[in-house]
């Protein structure tokens, strides 16, 4: 957890200039005490069960399904399960993912902002 909020800072350019504030979910490592947050970023942690505030806690059920009590040998084996279940996620199911996920407040015109 520290080497991806030390990179996430560095991308972000959090520091004394430019302060962040991420939102994580309650999970152990995110709360660690060897966790160390860097400079110019503050946590805030989500309320206790409450996966309406993060969608993609619903995706699980579709995404771990061909990983469901199964080992792989290789990581390159199970990266290669996760890439085809990626792709079949993002091109043929994009229906269940919708339901799953789109909430009567989430806004509409949600799109990435560049910068």
């Amino acid at each position: 957890m520290n080497l991806v909020l030390e990179k996430f800072a560095k991308q972000t350019g959090a520091g004394q200039s430019k302060t962040i504030l991420l939102v994580m979910d309650r999970a152990g490592w995110h709360r660690s005490e060897r966790v160390v947050v860097p400079s110019g970023i503050y946590v805030e942690y989500l309320p206790l069960y409450s996966p309406e505030l993060q969608p993609v806690e619903r995706l699980w059920s579709l995404a771990d399904k061909p990983l469901v009590n199964k080992s792989f040998d290789k990581i390159q084996d199970l990266e290669a399960v996760l890439e085809e279940r990626c792709q079949i996620l993002s091109t043929t199911l994009t229906e269940p993912i919708k339901n799953l996920t789109n909430y009567y407040w989430w806004p509409n015109n949600c799109s990435p902002r560049e910068g």
